[in-house]
């Protein structure tokens, strides 16, 4: 009588594929390339040694960079733009860490209604905004000014502010501030020494978010903006309707380059995750 190899496999049934996972994967690879395509022609096209935008490119070429610099407009609107933006951001700064620190710890509808006030701007589309602004400054004889400008972009930022400061400061446990307090600290103090080294990433990420946002925030300048303080979006939207050379194209890689970089670093330093979770 026969006896069974104890070395015979017993044979392998076929796997059958996943297709739900295959058609899962091959949307995102669409929506990725949907999304990222754009981007890569507008980087592609700043390099063009052709004198208007055209794709595919003939040829590559430096001369658009240079376009940058040696195009006055341009530099003179990047100045305002920087200025705008720093000064805003420490109002924003200035205004939003204050209501972030006094709406962490409360309860409440009252607090919940000055919260999504505060967030407001975000839900509410940039040029409905705008104009808002625009009729209420006029009405406060700010007109096209400076500091009409100031105040609009100043209202754009302060909701990352708080946004960022509330989700890191709701984080923290109290009894820090409490120890703080019973071991002698006043108010001050506290807030000097304990809460504010607490929730600096949160005022840093915020106020970079909020920079970047001024930087390429194109309705509410556009609103505002007059032949002295016309910020970067602005004037590249004037030169536009004129000349449709690579040199937009330019501008826009280089302003992408400067929001990867600052994101990048902001995320190796604090973590963009760990401060945007509410």
């Amino acid at each position: 009588m026969s006896t069974p190899s104890l070395t015979a496999m017993p044979p392998r049934r076929r796997r059958r594929p996943n297709w739900a996972a295959l058609a899962l994967g091959a949307y995102v690879v669409a929506f990725l390339g949907f999304i990222v395509a754009p981007i890569a022609a507008v980087v592609l096209v700043s390099f063009s040694s052709a004198s208007f935008i055209t794709f595919p490119i003939p040829g590559y070429t430096l001369r658009w960079y240079w376009r940058i610099i040696e195009y006055r407009p341009f530099l003179d609107a990047m100045l305002v733009s920087i200025e705008v933006a720093l000064a805003s951001t420490v109002l924003a700064a200035a205004l939003g860490v204050p209501a972030a620190l006094a709406l962490a710890r409360s309860r409440g509808v009252p607090a919940a209604l000055v919260s999504n006030f505060l967030l407001a701007p975000i839900t509410v589309p940039a040029i409905v905004l705008g104009l808002a602004l625009l009729y209420f400054l006029a009405s406060l004889s700010f007109g096209l000014s400076f500091t009409a400008l100031l105040i609009a972009h100043t209202v754009a930022g302060i909701p990352y502010v708080t946004r960022t400061v509330l989700a890191v400061y709701r984080s923290l446990p109290p009894d820090l501030e409490e120890a703080s307090a019973v071991l002698g600290a006043t108010r001050w103090q506290t807030f000097r020494y304990t809460t504010l080294p607490l929730v600096r990433p949160g005022v840093f990420a915020g106020g970079l978010f909020a920079v970047l946002t001024s930087l390429d925030n194109l309705p509410l300048s556009f609103f505002f903006g007059s032949a002295s303080t016309s910020t970067l979006p602005v004037v590249m939207l004037s030169y536009m309707e004129n000349q449709f050379d690579p040199s937009i194209a330019a501008v826009s890689t280089v302003q992408m380059l400067v929001a990867i970089v600052a994101l990048v670093v902001t995320d190796r330093v604090y973590g963009i995750e760990k401060l945007t979770a509410a």
